[in-house]
């Protein structure tokens, strides 16, 4: 995770020299080495950029998307469909927001996962399971397109904090790994520490070039020759104020974040109660972090993991009774960023991404359903696809496809196709080895 941390064994101004002089602790990188890296990724393409929204826990289709009115009483559910502004896309009549706006949006009712019927979120950040040990796909963005050169490429607002192992940027390197303001230090420390002015800065710098002389006269590799530009911008990066000012909501204005909903929103998950937060302010802030510059925003929302049993368990009634404290929330959320993206221009340099690790059994048991990773969906906007349609058809109890399967890699290759990344190159592992992006990455031909 991208921290500027401060000193452990500091001087009077509270700055260590060791660590002052790397900028920065990436696992022994510093940031000037992180900027070189970054740029060496092709830094000045167009600025281009995905937020994806994982809904962690396997999110019912049927109950969602994908809606079967005239399955059997033990397959359909308790929900209606309601039609939308696009014929054949009707969704869930708890998300009438959505069907405002169909035309903003692509739906893949065909999506099919490998991994296990486990909570792996690995083939969903990566297109592989668990095993594979892949770079998630935002480590990937950020390696082959980086990004702002003022912000990070990549940014995690996993409000659970434990995104270490799916989002790992694996043999990619620390240069590429998400960046995420829940850490220890956060965006409080995207600032200089306490004591230091930029004068002060610049100094230190001097010093940090004086000793880079003598490292570049032992490196035969000439890695530092470009040590002066790269410090430059590494100190640049922590003096503006572009990066800071992006996670800071109270710059939007009240109308805006009204429609986006509030801190304290929350949902009932498997009991009777709204004790589960939402994360509605973190919609709006991916939205302000695309806009300044980010490339890769990812996060997570909602809890989707209604098994029957631990509804009961936990005092609750069933499946659709939950849903319908969740779904208004995703549909505000979702509305409120389509919205905001097209009402800014920026839906065809933007790409949403909204699915879950799996979707949910047809069949009903206990009042709730099952991991079922024969049959899940993608929800996509923006990124210049071609929207206001349904991708794929699932069979009469939406157990399996109909017709258009298709995986986790082609939603992913969907996604570096807009970033303009062949998925098929490939980059060596830490034996050496050389590994495809995705081995069955092509990207989704009615959307591109």
């Amino acid at each position: 995770m991208l921290t500027f941390w401060g000193a452990k064994r500091p001087f009077c101004d509270k700055i260590n020299r060791r660590d002052f002089l790397q900028l920065g602790a990436l696992g022994g990188l510093s940031l000037p080495n992180l900027l070189r890296l970054q740029a060496a990724a092709g830094e000045t393409k167009k600025h281009r950029a995905i937020i994806m929204i994982c809904l962690a826990g396997g999110p019912s289709h049927i109950d969602m998307y994908d809606l079967k009115p005239g399955a059997p009483d033990s397959v359909r559910g308790e929900f209606k469909p309601i039609q939308t502004k696009v014929p054949g896309f009707d969704i869930c009549e708890h998300m009438p927001l959505q069907a405002l706006i169909a035309d903003k949006l692509a739906l893949v009712r065909t999506v099919q996962f490998v991994e296990p019927m486990q909570h792996e979120l690995e083939e969903v950040y990566t297109g592989f399971v668990k095993s594979a040990k892949r770079p998630s796909f935002g480590s990937v963005i950020s390696r082959y397109h980086g990004g702002h050169p003022k912000v990070p490429h990549y940014v995690c607002l996993d409000y659970a904090g434990d995104s270490t192992a799916y989002e790992s940027p694996q043999y990619l390197g620390a240069a590429h790994r998400a960046f995420s303001p829940s850490g220890s230090e956060g965006v409080r420390n995207l600032s200089l520490p306490r004591g230091m002015t930029t004068q002060r800065l610049h100094d230190r710098k001097g010093l940090a070039s004086q000793l880079d002389t003598l490292r570049r006269d032992m490196d035969q590799a000439n890695e530092f020759t470009a040590i002066d530009t790269y410090t430059a911008r590494a100190i640049d990066m922590i003096t503006s104020q572009q990066a800071r000012e992006a996670f800071d909501l109270s710059k939007e204005p009240d109308k805006v974040r009204q429609r986006y909903g509030n801190k304290d929103d929350k949902f009932a998950y498997v009991g009777k109660q709204l004790d589960s937060p939402w994360p509605s302010e973190q919609f709006l802030l991916a939205r302000r972090l695309v806009e300044a510059g980010v490339s890769v925003v990812t996060m997570r929302a909602g809890s989707w993991d209604q098994h029957g049993n631990v509804i009961q368990a936990g005092g609750g009634t069933n499946i659709w009774y939950n849903l319908r404290t969740a779904l208004p929330l995703l549909d505000r959320s979702i509305h409120a960023l389509v919205t905001d993206l097209h009402e800014r221009g920026l839906e065809k340099e933007v790409m949403v991404l909204v699915w879950g690790e799996f979707g949910r059994t047809p069949r009903i048991s206990q009042g709730g359903r099952d991991h079922w990773p024969d049959l899940g969906y993608a929800l996509f906007a923006g990124g210049g696809l071609k929207t206001g349609q349904v991708v794929g058809e699932s069979d009469s109890q939406a157990a399996r496809p109909k017709n258009r399967p298709l995986h986790a890699q082609n939603v992913l290759g969907t996604i570096y196709h807009h970033f303009g990344i062949n998925p098929k190159q490939t980059v060596n592992d830490f034996s050496g080895r050389p590994q495809y992006l995705l081995e069955d990455g092509d990207p989704i031909s009615e959307l591109v």
